[in-house]
């Protein structure tokens, strides 16, 4: 048996407002790894350029406009947010949410966005036949670990306090996403009432789609501190909920541990 140690390589990019990075392990690296990187990060460009709200070239301002727009994914975000409306009951709304630039309404599909962007992308790594991969989109987080090579470990942060690991998850393939207010203010909105939802500090959730476990992170910070029942009825997705009071709750199937357990 084998005890060789992987190589590892670890690239990191700006794209989307936030930096985006790709680590890589195996015992034996492609030749053709620095072009599957180079593939995935010019697949989140193409997408900020469509669907960025912070760009008033973006195929998604020309749409709010009025103006014709030309690339076919702005049409699989919109579809694709009808449908995370209908899974969260209502409670994941791109609708008439205030743009931070004026405070004015306006269709913002960030809360899916990100996570469906880092999927897609994520797609030209599949073909590393015996790497594990990890991509890392401002903590929210996709990977793949063959079973030659341990799970990724990946830190859940404190919300009250940033600069320490709460919790740990160990992940062999699948996703873990976080909203919440630490690093970004209030900015999620409870769409029933368009006022800013506090009651939930942050929200991570695992399971094995990103773009999913995305909406659903958002999803529950926006219904609040109840939510975590909701949530543990959703399949294959489990959450650990924080309250703006410090309060844990996790659902039954919760995959973290306490660092250092």
């Amino acid at each position: 048996m084998t005890t060789e140690t992987p190589v590892r390589r670890a690239w990191v990019q700006q794209i989307m407002g936030l930096p985006i990075s790709v680590h890589i392990r195996s015992r034996h690296l492609a030749p053709t790894i620095d072009d599957c990187v180079t593939a995935l990060f010019a697949d989140l460009r193409r997408i900020d350029r469509v669907c960025s709200p912070y760009r008033d070239d973006s195929d998604l301002a020309r749409w709010a406009r009025g103006e014709a727009v030309t690339d076919p994914l702005l049409n699989d975000v919109v579809r694709l947010c009808d449908e995370a409306h209908e899974r969260t009951e209502g409670w994941f709304d791109p609708r008439g949410l205030p743009d931070p630039r004026d405070g004015h309404p306006r269709y913002d599909p960030s809360g899916l966005v990100k996570g469906w962007a880092v999927e897609r992308a994520a797609r030209h790594l599949a073909d590393l036949a015996g790497h594990g991969w990890c991509v890392n989109a401002g903590g929210d987080i996709l990977v793949y670990a063959p079973d030659d090579q341990p799970p990724w470990r990946i830190g859940i942060e404190n919300p009250l306090d940033p600069t320490r690991v709460m919790q740990v998850v160990d992940l062999r393939s699948g996703a873990v996403a976080t909203s919440g207010s630490t690093h970004r203010g209030s900015h999620i909105i409870d769409p029933h009432t368009r006022l800013p939802a506090v009651a939930c500090r942050s929200v991570t959730v695992t399971g094995p789609s990103l773009l999913w476990a995305d909406v659903y992170a958002t999803a529950t910070a926006a219904r609040g501190t109840t939510a975590v029942e909701w949530l543990h009825g959703v399949e294959a997705y489990e959450g650990l909920l924080v309250t703006v009071r410090g309060l844990v709750r996790a659902t039954a199937g919760w995959p973290g541990h306490q660092v250092g357990s």
